[in-house]
């Protein structure tokens, strides 16, 4: 296989830091960058890395520099989005950036549907796909005419989570607050509202193992290239969050859900679907999509279907061999946002100190850690820390 093409990666989260690594293994020549508070936390050695910057807020600069260093580079890149700032980003300028990168999105709206939690959810329900009940609420006239169709507990959740996480301060932001009475949910609604649209959804019961992520890449005639699925078993924060610990497993009908269901709206490029199986009537209850790599794309290469390579060899016209096919039981854990998680369990009597130290056992791979590229968890690992002490 041809390595000769670079590739950039546009994000240095935990999410980001995967997608290097796992093309730097293949001898590939990776760039790095984002804007400089996640800049300073994820710069890893396997990249050369630097600030970009912001594709919310400096949408014409991030473009130029983008364009700048493609014409520096006298070819053109594959171009990754490590997060949805970058997705939307990309999508909304493909046309010229089309001139200077190589990737593969699929269409604006979808993209744009996806983003948008409302309109998601549509889609989900246009192809049959059982979805929790859910709300979107425009404005405080709206709120106060569903109030009363709504079953409590419930989730008041911010319809675009980007933008949402931009304009709050950090230390407010939630990717979804618990509400178990009408008051709360009054109250929780007037608090959060400035900062951007909101929805409320109905809350699917079950532990966090009952969520599964499938995450594929289908070519530009909607050929499956790769695909992978695995097991959520803790979050960060607990119940309501992102992955802290995962479990590489193969569920046929979640793969069939997933799979029908992005063929059916023609998600070519790279996708996550995730589903949780309600414990009321077994069935699977989407989630979201996500059009791009996941947080686990360390967990994608060590259980033998790194997709971040095929998307490369996608991309540089190599046509791989399809790989859909996994290695089962290897755990992914990122290890400091695990250890917050468990601590605010044994808090609330969830969780022992011996049941989570159980938990990490088995073959297992971190998010973060590696002893040849230690400064992105030791820069993540004070960064968290920071975090929750400014909660305090």
């Amino acid at each position: 296989m041809r390595h000769d093409v670079p590739a950039v990666v546009l994000d240095l989260s935990a999410t980001g830091v995967g997608i290097v690594r796992s093309l730097a293994k293949q001898g590939i020549k990776v760039y790095a960058f984002d804007t400089r508070g996640k800049y300073e936390i994820g710069k890893t050695r396997f990249a050369t890395c630097g600030i970009c910057p912001n594709p919310v807020s400096e949408g014409a600069a991030l473009l130029l520099f983008l364009t700048r260093m493609a014409q520096k580079m006298g070819q053109k890149p594959v171009l990754y989005a490590g997060s949805d700032d970058y997705v939307q980003f990309i999508s909304k300028n493909r046309f010229f950036l089309s001139h200077y990168f190589r990737f593969l999105l699929p269409k604006h709206n979808l993209v744009e549907a996806v983003l948008d939690k409302r309109l998601t959810y549509e889609l989900a329900l246009k192809s049959n796909v059982p979805c929790p009940k859910t709300f979107a609420i425009n404005n405080e006239e709206q709120f106060e005419e569903i109030i009363n169709q709504i079953t409590f507990p419930c989730i008041l959740k911010p319809v675009y989570s980007s933008h949402f996480r931009t304009n709050i301060d950090p230390r407010l932001y939630k990717k979804a607050i618990v509400v178990d009475q009408p008051s709360q949910l009054r109250e929780e609604f007037l608090f959060y509202r400035p900062f951007g649209e909101l929805m409320i959804q109905e809350v699917i019961p079950g532990n966090e193992d009952c969520i599964y992520s499938v995450k594929t890449f289908f070519d530009k005639q909607m050929n499956l290239i790769g695909l992978w699925m695995n097991q959520k078993l803790h979050q960060f924060p607990p119940h309501f969050g992102s992955s802290a610990l995962a479990l590489s497993t193969r569920d046929e009908e979640v793969i069939n859900l997933a799979t029908t269901f992005l063929k059916d709206i023609e998600f070519k490029g790279l996708a996550i679907a995730e589903f949780k199986r309600d414990p009321r009537d077994g069935k699977l209850k989407f989630i979201e999509i996500n059009a791009r790599i996941g947080l686990t794309q360390a967990l994608s290469s060590a259980c033998g279907v790194n997709l971040a390579y095929l998307y490369y060899l996608s991309l540089t016209e190599q046509n791989p061999s399809p790989v859909t096919e996994q290695k089962e039981g290897v755990k992914w854990v990122y290890l400091v946002r695990d250890f917050l998680s468990f601590r605010q369990k044994q808090k609330n009597g969830e969780m022992s100190f011996l049941e989570w130290v159980k938990s990490l056992s088995g073959k297992k791979v971190e998010a973060l850690f590696a002893w040849n590229d230690p400064m992105p968890f030791i820069r993540s690992f004070v960064s968290h820390l920071r975090n929750l002490w400014g909660r305090q």
